[in-house]
């Protein structure tokens, strides 16, 4: 069988030939070579409720799981109204400025956060019980501590999406 990364033509596709890829991934969302064990992986075409997107996105955060959560409200995004899409795009880029955090690409995490804040603030007030004023002022937090070089908790990483 010809290696998947190797040959163009034999890259995993959607129905619609979009690439995809099928690697397993670690808990930081890197790919694992073919055969490997790793972390469950979000479907593709995951449609969830709001309420139902959130609360699985906080239960992965919660599990130190922030690339994962990604993939959920990225489902959102790509899926949910067009006058949301900034506010789930907003979360994220949130979840994998976390991400970055984890793989130690404190430049990564530093642009991803920023387009966060961004989004996430002109958006303006948000449904679905979204804290967006506690979620900027931890990812303002988190980025002073990446300028002073301070280190992260796991509690710094697991930020609540909701109020309640």
């Amino acid at each position: 069988m010809a290696d998947p990364t190797q040959d163009e033509s034999a890259r995993d596709r959607d129905d619609d030939g979009r690439a995809r890829n099928a690697r397993p991934r670690d808990r930081f969302g890197r790919p694992l070579p073919f055969g490997s064990i790793g972390v469950p992986r979000i479907p593709d075409d995951l449609q969830l409720e709001p309420d139902e997107t959130l609360d699985y996105a906080q239960r992965l955060l919660d599990d130190g799981l922030p690339f994962n959560a990604h993939e959920v409200l990225e489902a959102a995004w790509k899926q949910g109204p067009f006058a949301e899409r900034m506010l789930w795009q907003g979360l994220a880029q949130y979840a994998v400025g976390l991400t970055h955090i984890q793989r130690g690409n404190s430049k990564g995490a530093r642009t991803l956060l920023e387009r966060a804040i961004h989004r996430l603030t002109a958006f303006g007030p948000p449904p679905y019980d979204i804290d967006t004023p506690g979620l900027i002022a931890r990812a303002n937090a988190i980025l002073a501590a990446l300028d002073q070089e301070k280190p992260l908790t796991d509690d710094d990483l697991s930020p609540r999406l909701r109020l309640r």
